[in-house]
């Protein structure tokens, strides 16, 4: 499926029912009143998000959605019928906006979360309401009002606990594959992970999270540079981050320049992802090499501020248990 995670759409409201003018006819009430019923109200537009829905693209390809007007107002006092609601279906963690003035008017950030996008047109009132002792055959009504109508612009911001984030081919995707039930698509190049991939994963002592594997990022990535600026996102609401390192890394001087290179993305991006809780994970640990540079990257790290630096072997299930134990840790801390 296509990873879909910014639509702009537009919302209209059903418009009221007008009030009606209407006399009682009755064989024997010679003075019959007004009984013009009112009108219904229009439909509202409804926001609601499900926990089964990934993506936007559902509301990215329909652009337009209208709730049902309001029936017109009828005879002996009968209002009409409300319109319509619609309910527009979206993800959790969904971020909408004023297209027009790029201001953020709703953050539906739980599953089950409703929220009125647009709202119905109140129904007129019918000649009923308008006798008076002095003026009992009143023939005035209200007109229904307009719906309101938006034009929106919906982000996706996915909703997990731990985020893993690292340069291409760095081992997210197979450790996200190793500790969950996501399955990602798994290669030896670069930008393997075009698209932001969710798991539930458990720790040791039976609580369950949600990771996220970020698509990776590149040097620039925050003005524009790779991929990974269009995800970088998703890491906002994130309570932790792994950041894997592949020691084995060519196109950096050595580990910790790895590091700093990513830290650099993040902080350019948003610098409260600098503060964010963080493990540092050296990966592919089943590889002789890798292993032989292990404790020079782990002391390298640790002096430019790191506080945690794990090894492992995702491939091999090597040191999955500690770090899930750190990752309880923190977890239960933040």
């Amino acid at each position: 499926m296509k990873f879909i995670d910014e639509a702009i759409i537009e919302v209209t409201a059903g418009n009221g029912g007008n009030g009606c003018v209407s006399f009682r006819r009755e064989k024997y009430v010679p003075r019959g009143g007004p009984d013009g019923g009112d009108g219904g109200n229009g439909g509202s537009v409804i926001f609601r998000t499900e926990g089964g829905l990934t993506t936007l693209m559902d509301v990215r390809y329909r652009r337009h959605f209208k709730a049902g007007h309001g029936g017109h107002g009828m005879g002996k006092q009968m209002s009409g019928r409300a319109g319509e609601d619609k309910i527009v279906r979206v993800p959790a963690g969904t971020v909408v906006y004023d297209a027009d003035a790029n201001e953020v008017i709703a953050d539906l950030d739980g599953v089950g979360a409703e929220w009125i996008a647009a709202k119905g047109g109140r129904g007129g009132r019918g000649n009923q309401h308008f006798a008076t002792s002095t003026h009992q055959a009143p023939r005035k009504c209200e007109p229904g009002r307009k719906g309101e109508a938006k034009r929106l612009r919906l982000e996706l911001k996915l909703l997990a606990d731990v985020g893993l984030v690292g340069l291409p081919n760095a081992g997210k995707s197979t450790l996200i594959s190793a500790v969950s039930n996501a399955r990602p698509k798994i290669a030896a190049y670069p930008f393997t992970t075009k698209v932001p991939s969710l798991g539930l994963a458990r720790l040791p002592d039976g609580r369950g999270f949600v990771i996220a594997d970020i698509p990776g990022l590149i040097e620039g990535a925050h003005e524009g540079a790779g991929m990974g600026i269009q995800f970088l996102k998703h890491i906002e609401r994130t309570k932790l981050l792994l950041h894997l390192i592949d020691p084995l890394d060519h196109a950096h001087e050595d580990a910790a320049a790895s590091y700093k290179a990513i830290r650099n993305e993040l902080g350019s991006f948003d610098k409260a992802l600098l503060k964010r809780p963080e493990i540092v994970v050296l990966t592919k640990m089943d590889i002789p090499e890798a292993q032989d540079r292990y404790a020079d990257a782990q002391k390298k790290i640790k002096k430019l501020g790191a506080k945690s630096v794990i090894a492992i072997s995702a491939a091999a299930h090597d040191g999955l248990d500690q770090l899930l134990i750190e990752i309880g840790k923190a977890l239960g801390a933040s």
